[in-house]
């Protein structure tokens, strides 16, 4: 077993899930985030049944579960015409313990596992700290990590997992390249208290325009009905001002609810979206997880997921290299499986998503819907689009790579 520790770079929740898995097997772990607390970012909130699974073999599953809401039914909706499809994961609930989506902000989970972590004098989370630069040999890996005063500490450790987002300094210094591209709109995201349900809605929608489309998701609030994030796209030349001003986020949710009725909006936000996957997840002693290996847009809440299933993924071939004396090859067979699967799943049904929405084609567009409508209606192919669009495919698919 090697003395030194497996050291993470960024402390979201996907390397702080890589962190605790590979402490709760008994390895030493360091992770070096930048923020001087946990970050608390709003723009994730949706567990698919295989991730609820996966984090139900930590310390912490149950106490996620606890958190967040249940969604077990969600739609596909068409801005004039209303409901289009809704489909029950339910009818999958003989091929998982978990037919539903658990909404919670990921934040809470990154909290979860951190106040977890502090339990395992084998783990160390170093605020402040940001991978500036890092070398590699035969034998580890040596990072130069930057304070938030300006000071460089150096670290040995056995390996260099990133888990340091989209502008990744791990895969950037690896000169790995982020194949893909960048969505020309960005993605306006706000927050309102109004509970949709009363407008025939689930805790989880997808509303097809050609203009507007929007996607709804329910999350953990004070009290029931929880509070609802709506995400619409916004033209590349509209105004950052404009677009988070009152009038027009009150615009938008009143293009399909009520004209005559102001909502409370306690949260508001415009980002970037970007669909690329890195040309490898490993290089030498160093491994990508997460948005530093992949990124895509939200329409599915596949991004954290699959950030999630790499943590586990590589938490547990790391666990047989270090422990067991397993082959280093495992790192190659986790690239294959991971890069893999995103590209065959992840970055396909997202993009698919997205075109189904926002479709300006008639003709194309009534036949996409009624796709919708007819798959809904059948229960073998209600089964077989549940068990793509939950993820379950995607991580058996995954497994059977060598």
């Amino acid at each position: 077993m090697s003395n030194h520790p497996i050291i993470i770079s960024g402390g979201g929740p996907v390397g702080l899930v890589a962190a605790l898995s590979l402490a709760e097997k008994g390895l030493d772990v360091v992770i070096l985030e930048s923020s001087p607390e946990i970050p608390t970012d709003l723009r994730a909130g949706t567990f698919h049944p295989p991730t609820v699974e996966m984090l139900d073999t930590l310390s912490i599953g149950q106490e996620l579960l606890n958190m967040g809401i249940k969604v077990p039914e969600w739609q596909i909706r068409d801005r004039k015409q209303g409901l289009v499809a809704q489909f029950d994961l339910n009818l999958i609930a003989d091929e998982t313990p978990y037919p539903f989506r658990l909404h919670c902000e990921q934040h809470k989970l990154s909290h979860l596992a951190f106040k977890a972590l502090q339990k395992y004098p084998n783990a160390r989370v170093m605020f402040g700290h940001t991978c500036s630069s890092y070398t590699q040999d035969e034998d580890g890996v040596t990072v130069q990590a930057e304070s938030a005063n300006g000071d460089t500490v150096e670290l040995r450790g056995s390996y260099l997992l990133g888990c340091d987002g989209v502008r990744s300094i791990v895969r950037k210094t690896a000169d790995i390249e982020f194949e893909g591209f960048t969505w020309p709109e960005r993605f306006l995201v706000f927050a309102t208290t109004f509970d949709l349900k009363k407008h025939g809605f689930t805790g989880n929608a997808y509303i097809a325009d050609p203009d507007e489309w929007a996607a709804i998701f329910v999350q953990p609030h004070d009290g029931p009905p929880g509070i609802y994030r709506i995400a619409f796209p916004i033209k590349p030349e509209q105004d950052e001002a404009e677009v988070l001003s009152d009038d027009y986020v009150q615009s938008r949710i009143q293009g399909f609810l009520s004209p005559d009725q102001t909502y409370e909006i306690p949260y508001r936000s415009v980002y970037r979206v970007h669909q690329r996957v890195a040309q490898s997840f490993r290089k030498g002693r160093i491994a990508l997880a997460g948005d530093a290996a992949h990124v895509n847009n939200p329409l599915g809440g596949m991004g954290l997921n699959s950030g999630i299933h790499d943590a586990i993924n590589l938490a547990d071939k790391l666990a047989r290299i270090v422990l067991d004396g397993a082959p280093e090859a495992l790192l190659d067979q986790y690239d294959r499986q991971r890069r893999l699967t995103n590209i065959e799943y992840v970055q396909a049904i997202t993009i698919r998503n997205k075109k189904m929405l926002e479709e300006r084609d008639p003709q194309i567009r009534a036949e996409r819907l009624q796709e919708m409508r007819d798959t809904a209606a059948d229960p073998e192919k209600h089964r077989a689009f549940l068990m793509n669009s939950s993820m379950i495919n995607s991580v058996r698919r995954a497994a059977q790579i060598d």
